[in-house]
């Protein structure tokens, strides 16, 4: 299994795991990911940022996730909690794994390999957000580590629960 920046080449696998991942979302009744959100030109640009990842088993994307150095800032003001720490994190978005890989614990070798990441970045903190209808995202998060830590919101203004990790 290869982790590894994505490159340009990529864009029409992480765009069919994306596109899954919204089938998915949306089956579960969840509005998350419907409105065009992430398109190719954000995942494009999560390249040509060097914030895009993928994960690969036999030589197959089967994930994907992009890791974002610096402040966010929808993660300014938090409601009805705070954050675990104050110093410097990554944010942790558009994470997800090809329908047929699910459930193999994928999602937890890639929370590992940005945890490394950050860690090689003198980074000892993630913080990542999802829609409170999420709960597959939940279990994921509180099953690698994650805490709860308040509500925050988006531009658009959509609530989202906000979770971080120190390490």
């Amino acid at each position: 299994m290869v982790f590894r920046k994505a490159s340009c080449r990529d864009i029409d696998d992480i765009l069919n795991i994306i596109d899954e991942a919204k089938l998915s979302i949306r089956e579960l009744g969840i509005d998350q990911w419907q409105n065009g959100y992430p398109n190719r030109q954000i995942l494009e640009d999560d390249i040509s940022n060097g914030n895009s990842y993928v994960f690969l088993k036999d030589n197959a994307i089967i994930g994907t996730v992009a890791i974002i150095f610096g402040n966010e800032k929808a993660y300014e003001t938090i409601y009805d909690g705070q954050w675990l720490g104050n110093g410097d994190y990554a944010t942790i978005h558009r994470i997800a794994i090809h329908s047929d890989h699910k459930g193999y614990g994928f999602a937890s070798v890639i929370y590992d390999k940005a945890k490394r990441i950050c860690l090689n970045s003198g980074i000892h903190s993630i913080r990542v957000d999802t829609h409170e209808g999420n709960l597959p995202m939940q279990r994921s998060l509180a099953k690698n580590g994650f805490n709860y830590c308040g509500i925050v919101f988006l531009e658009d203004s959509s609530k989202r629960l906000a979770y971080e990790i120190l390490f």
